[in-house]
């Protein structure tokens, strides 16, 4: 049994452990939170589970694992400290900010026979060995548009005057870190890397970026990435080919993915799917990584892509002019 703990009492976090309970092996046995009542409050409808608000506490406890949720500006030092103490660790997205911080981790985590990886759902949901598999039908793929545009629900705090922390550069959030990232990932595992990144950003009234668009171009194909958390999108994401059409309204979830021949006929590839089920596939992962040494040739290959997402993303930050603190 995998004893593990987590960083965070937002819903995110609650999801993910809604996903653990439908992975055998894995136990939710703590959580830290700087507010006890909220800890409390977190852990009571999973049964109840040890709370901490001292995170070195947490650290020098009996866990496992850790799933670290907290703000993206103290994913590098909590990653860190969990690592040093030896409890393998899987961190929301983005795992680091800076590519330099996550390379480091990786070392270190390399080192102590841990496992360390970022917890982002479509590199192991079943659907995207589907969406690979369904590629071969397209023919030549000249065009992709991955989007996720999504109206943040603390937008309306934003335009009363508040800051929340999905807006605030304090914590490197912005739409880049929450969302866009969810676009680099399929463009650089389906594609691989560009020869040329252009993009341009749209700024908030806090300093953090509100929507963004950027293209991926190859020798044979451009990609284009939109994200916002100031709109909703009602169309989704394609991939086009010659010889049809792939959609999905989720690039994230991978749910709804179709197939359109160039005559309009629609093939359904992946149902509807509840986020807790498909967050569980990203905890059946890391449960597999840590128990089967042999799986963790898989995962490194996952953390090269990793990193090259974190490089991408870096250079998408200087070309807009993004800044975080």
């Amino acid at each position: 049994m995998v004893k593990f703990a987590v960083i965070g009492t937002g819903w995110i976090a609650e999801e993910f452990v809604k996903g653990t309970e439908l992975v055998e092996g894995l136990k939710f046995s703590a959580v830290y939170s700087r507010s006890k009542e909220k800890g409390k409050a977190f852990a009571e409808p999973f049964g109840g589970a040890e709370v901490f608000d001292d995170i070195n506490a947490l650290a020098k406890s009996d866990v496992d694992a850790v799933y670290i949720a907290s703000p993206n500006s103290l994913h590098y030092e909590q990653s860190k400290l969990m690592l040093q103490n030896g409890k393998h660790v899987i961190c929301e997205k983005p795992i680091t900010v800076e590519p330099e911080e996550f390379e480091e981790l990786r070392a270190l985590a390399q080192e102590k026979g841990l496992v360390y990886m970022e917890a982002i759902m479509y590199m192991h949901l079943p659907a995207r060995k589907t969406l690979k598999k369904a590629l071969e039908n397209l023919g030549e793929i000249t065009t992709a548009h991955f989007d996720f545009s999504q109206l943040s629900s603390k937008y309306p705090a934003l335009k009363r005057g508040e800051l929340p922390n999905i807006f605030n550069p304090k914590f490197a959030t912005g739409c880049l870190m929450d969302l866009g990232i969810y676009c680099v990932y399929p463009a650089l595992d389906l594609f691989g890397e560009p020869k040329k990144i252009t993009s341009a950003a749209g700024f908030l009234s806090t300093g953090a970026d509100g929507y963004g668009t950027t293209v991926f171009d190859y020798e044979d194909k451009q990609v284009t990435l939109t994200f916002s958390k100031v709109e909703q999108s009602r169309f989704g994401s394609q991939i086009f080919g010659d010889n049809g059409t792939i959609s999905t309204p989720s690039i994230s979830k991978l749910v709804n993915v179709s197939y359109f021949d160039n005559d309009g006929n629609e093939t359904a590839l992946t149902p509807d799917t509840e986020k807790h089920v498909l967050m569980s596939y990203e905890a059946q992962s890391f449960y597999n990584y840590i128990i089967n040494p042999e799986a963790k040739q898989e995962l490194e290959s996952i953390n090269d892509l990793t990193l090259a997402v974190s490089k991408a993303m870096k250079i998408i930050r200087e070309k807009t002019g993004i800044k975080f603190g």
